[in-house]
C-alpha cells in the first residue's frame, strides 16, 4: 500500500491544470468521497497493526500534498489577466445610448427663451388649485359653463378645490404677491375633462404671458405677437387679429399666422384659408386688476395665452395629440437632431 501512495504522491506533485475545469476534475478525482485518496483511507482498516503508523503518515502526507497543489492551481488561474478586470459590472450594458428631448420640451424651451429676450421671467404654480385662482379671480361668472364639471377634474366632489384648467392661475398669484410693472410667462400642465382623440387629451400643456404697467395699450401686445411668430416660424410669417370673448380679457381677440406649409396660398391643413389659429390674447379686464389688488386706474395690462401642443403641431406636423404622451421612443428618435 504505501507504494501505491507514493505512485499516487508522485502523480500529484506533476499534476498539472490548462483550465478551471481541468482542475475540478482532478480535484473529483483525487479529493471527492470516492477519489482515489478516500478509497485508500476506506483500505487503511486492512492495514496490519505494526504498519498503520507508517502508512497513516504517508496518507496525511498525500492527502496535504493534493490539497495544497489544487490550491497553487487554483491561485494560478486567479491571478491570470482576463482583459476584462477594469470592467464595472455595476453599469448598464453598452453602447450607451443617449436620449432625446421630448418635442413639447423643446417646442416649450424655444417659447421661453423667444419672450424671455422681451424681458418676460418664468412663473409657475400649483397644478392643485383653488376656485378662486382658477375662476373668480379671473371674471368668471358663476353660471360659466367652465365651472361645469364637464369641463373640470374637481379634487373628491369638492367645489372649491380642483386640477387647474388654465396656467391663468399662475398670473393671478403674482399679481396678487407682486406689484407691478410684472412681465411673466406661466408654462405648465393643465387639465380638462375631455374625451381622448387624435385632436384632445384630459391634459395638455400652455405658456401663458403677462405684462401689467403704466401705458400697456393694445398696441404692445400686437408687436409682441408679430415678435413672437416671426421667431418661431420664420421672418415670412404674417399675423392677424380676430375680435372674441374671454372673460378675463377685454378688448380679446384670437390671433393667427400664415400658414407655415403653404405660405398663405391655401391647403389642406390650413383648410384652404392660408390661416392658422396659435392662440388667445387680449387687454387685461380691470375687474382682474382689481381683484389681485391691482389699481386698474394707474395700471393696464395684456395676456396671451397658447397650447405648447398646438405650437409643436404646426411646428413638426404631428397629426395625433395622443402621441406625445405614449412615450414611443420611435416617435422620439425623430427629434434627435433637434436637440
Amino acid at each position: 500500500m504505501i507504494n501505491k501512495i507514493k505512485a499516487l504522491l508522485q502523480e500529484v506533485e506533476n499534476m498539472k491544470a490548462a483550465n478551471a475545469e481541468e482542475l475540478e476534475a482532478l480535484r473529483i478525482k483525487y479529493l471527492s468521497k470516492k477519489g482515489e485518496i478516500s478509497a485508500l483511507m476506506n483500505d487503511f482498516r486492512n492495514v496490519a497493526a505494526d504498519q498503520k503508523r507508517e502508512v497513516g503518515q504517508f496518507l496525511n502526507q498525500l492527502k496535504e500534498t493534493t490539497q495544497n497543489k489544487i490550491n497553487e492551481l487554483k491561485e494560478s488561474f486567479d491571478n491570470v489577466q482576463t482583459g476584462n478586470d477594469d470592467i464595472d459590472l455595476t453599469r448598464t450594458a453598452y453602447p450607451v445610448e443617449l436620449g432625446t428631448r421630448h418635442p413639447l420640451s423643446l417646442v416649450k424651451k424655444e417659447i421661453c427663451d423667444i419672450f424671455g429676450r422681451l424681458g418676460f421671467s418664468i412663473a409657475e404654480g400649483p397644478e392643485i388649485e383653488d376656485d378662486w385662482h382658477v375662476f373668480s379671480s379671473l371674471n368668471f361668472a358663476e353660471d360659466h359653463p367652465a365651472r361645469d364639471m364637464q369641463d373640470t377634474f374637481f379634487i373628491q366632489h369638492n367645489p372649491d378645490v380642483l386640477l387647474r384648467t388654465h396656467t391663468s392661475s399662475v398670473q393671478t398669484r403674482v399679481m396678487e404677491t407682486q406689484q407691478p410693472p410684472i412681465r411673466i410667462i406661466c408654462p405648465g400642465r393643465v387639465y380638462r375633462n375631455e374625451a381622448i382623440s387624435y385632436r384632445a387629451h384630459c391634459f395638455f400643456h400652455q405658456v401663458e404671458a403677462l405684462y401689467v404697467d403704466k401705458n400697456v395699450s393694445f398696441a404692445d401686445l400686437k408687436q409682441a405677437l408679430l415678435f413672437f411668430a416671426k421667431e418661431m416660424f420664420g421672418p415670412e410669417t404674417k399675423i392677424r387679429l380676430r375680435p372674441s370673448y374671454f372673460p378675463f380679457t377685454e378688448p380679446s381677440a384670437e390671433m393667427d399666422i400664415s400658414c407655415n406649409l403653404c405660405g398663405g396660398k391655401g391647403c389642406a391643413f390650413c383648410k384652404h384659408t392660408g390661416w392658422v389659429e396659435i392662440l388667445g390674447c387680449g387687454m387685461v379686464d380691470p375687474n382682474v386688476l382689481e381683484s389681485c389688488g391691482i389699481d386698474s386706474k394707474v395700471y393696464t395690462g395684456y395676456a396671451l395665452g397658447m397650447g405648447i401642443e398646438r405650437i409643436t403641431n404646426l411646428k413638426y406636423q404631428v397629426k395625433d395629440l395622443r402621441m406625445f404622451s405614449e412615450n414611443d421612443v420611435r416617435f422620439l428618435k425623430q427629434f434627435e437632431s433637434a436637440n
